[in-house]
């Protein structure tokens, strides 16, 4: 039963992901698939309210905040706001682009 209702979340995040453009761009990104796209497109929404891409990745929590005073940047220590599970989806889906190139790279 269990495996039933994982099969039809499954479905419709497939059937969202091929209606949103969003989500398809998304992935193309190396080592983002739709579940990460999904996530993303949803959780992020207009990614125009983010100046930059910086902004985006603090608002996730992906890297360490930051202050500044007198032209001086201080870096402090990575935070822990932001969405957990997306946070979570995207780091895997850089280890997992990570150990794709270093397998490659032995075949060059």
């Amino acid at each position: 039963m269990l495996d039933t209702q994982v099969d039809e979340i499954e479905t419709r995040i497939k059937a969202w992901h091929r209606a949103s453009s969003v989500s398809k761009r998304l992935e193309k990104v190396p080592g983002i698939g739709p579940l990460t796209a999904t996530a993303l497109a949803a959780t992020i929404g207009d990614a125009k309210n983010f100046d930059n891409g910086r902004q985006l990745a603090a608002w996730l929590g992906l890297v360490p905040r930051q202050s500044s005073s007198g032209g001086k940047s201080n870096l402090l220590g990575m935070s822990k706001c932001g969405d957990a599970y997306l946070r979570t989806l995207l780091l895997e889906s850089g280890h997992v682009e990570i150990r794709l190139q270093e397998q490659w790279s032995c075949f060059k």
